[in-house]
């Protein structure tokens, strides 16, 4: 299979948008009412910490990752997982490296290709990806599916004109010509980056990434609170298939119909999870004052523990300035109440 060359965005002929604006603007709605909620919850830390680890592992899977989220959150603890540390260290480097792009962003550093190698350095760094030059552009050809691009599934550009390929891409990150919906704007950029390939390595996860981190810098969103890596799990084989008629008939209108309707489902599910942990929150504290005098420690730790569900008594102690046995009585506390 030859080496494929994708045309630059936006494509021409243009996407047909007529077509899309009910999938636009159910996304639209889906997208906004989830940014608003940002402002009601009272500690937007506690769901994204929950909510980033969650994208991390899925996002993480797709490639063939094993770890779950309690492995996850006894590595972030110094403590030993249960399936081998480098399927664990690559969804740590996941969480680490789109914290790092959303503080450069927050920091006015623009969504580039310098800040793209940035991230790709930390997707990577140590366990299996350390030997697949991370933070760097490819400088050798690779392929998608079979052994060799003789039965390769799909060739990306090759090395010689992959800078052509991504210089076009930032530029049209930064074009204010076009006047794209941003998520019409987000889908075609998932598609040329995945297209393009620009790493040996890491590929699937950092495009994925590159959607909330798009978002969040056009300033569709204020929290980074959407991630698509659950739909594309669940629709992985139509994902593929669509990423494909992009490049072989053009089928942008297709691709961009499941883009948005991704957003749509994905979008309602955050903003009912973010509504369900509130209240589960909040019947844990009405709980938690019924036992009188220990009520005020339980729910310091209580409150703790939402940041980190999976913590050592000593150090809950040491950061909440409380002794051990106030610490371990609150836990006792919690425990009885089933928290």
């Amino acid at each position: 299979m030859r080496a494929f060359i994708p045309p630059e965005l936006p494509p021409n002929p243009p996407v047909e948008l007529a077509g899309l604006h009910q999938h636009l603007d159910r996304a639209n709605q889906a997208l906004g009412r989830l940014d608003g909620l940002t402002t009601l919850l009272p500690d937007t830390k506690v769901f994204l910490y929950l909510y980033i680890r969650k994208e991390a592992l899925l996002s993480s899977q797709i490639e063939g990752t094993q770890s779950s989220f309690s492995d996850l959150l006894l590595f972030e603890s110094d403590a030993e997982p249960s399936v081998p540390i480098d399927d664990v260290e690559e969804v740590s480097n996941y969480v680490a490296a789109m914290q790092h792009g959303l503080r450069r962003i927050a920091a006015g550093f623009p969504l580039s290709l310098r800040l793209i190698r940035e991230i790709h350095a930390i997707l990577l760094r140590g366990g299996r990806g350390a030997n697949r030059t991370p933070g760097e552009f490819r400088r050798s050809q690779n392929w998608v599916g079979g052994t060799r691009p003789g039965n390769a599934a799909f060739v990306p550009p090759p090395p010689e004109r992959l800078m052509e390929c991504l210089d076009s891409l930032e530029r049209f990150l930064h074009d204010e010509k076009h006047k794209l919906p941003i998520l019409i704007e987000a889908g075609l950029i998932h598609v040329q980056f995945e297209t393009i390939h620009p790493f040996l390595d890491g590929n699937g996860r950092l495009g994925r990434l590159l959607i909330t981190l798009l978002l969040c810098f056009k300033g569709a969103l204020r929290e980074p609170l959407l991630y698509l890596s659950l739909y594309f799990k669940t629709n992985r084989d139509r994902y593929y298939d669509l990423l494909q008629r992009v490049r072989t008939h053009g089928a942008w209108e297709e691709w961009l119909a499941f883009f948005l309707e991704g957003t749509e489902i994905t979008a309602r599910s955050a903003a009912e999870a973010a509504k369900q942990i509130l209240t589960l929150f909040a019947k844990d504290r009405d709980r938690i004052q019924t036992i009188g005098r220990a009520a005020s420690s339980a729910l310091r730790v209580h409150e703790y523990m939402q940041k980190k569900p999976l913590v050592g008594i000593g150090a809950v102690a040491d950061e909440l300035k409380l002794s051990i046995p106030t610490v371990t009585v609150a836990l006792d506390h919690l425990v009885r109440l089933g928290i």
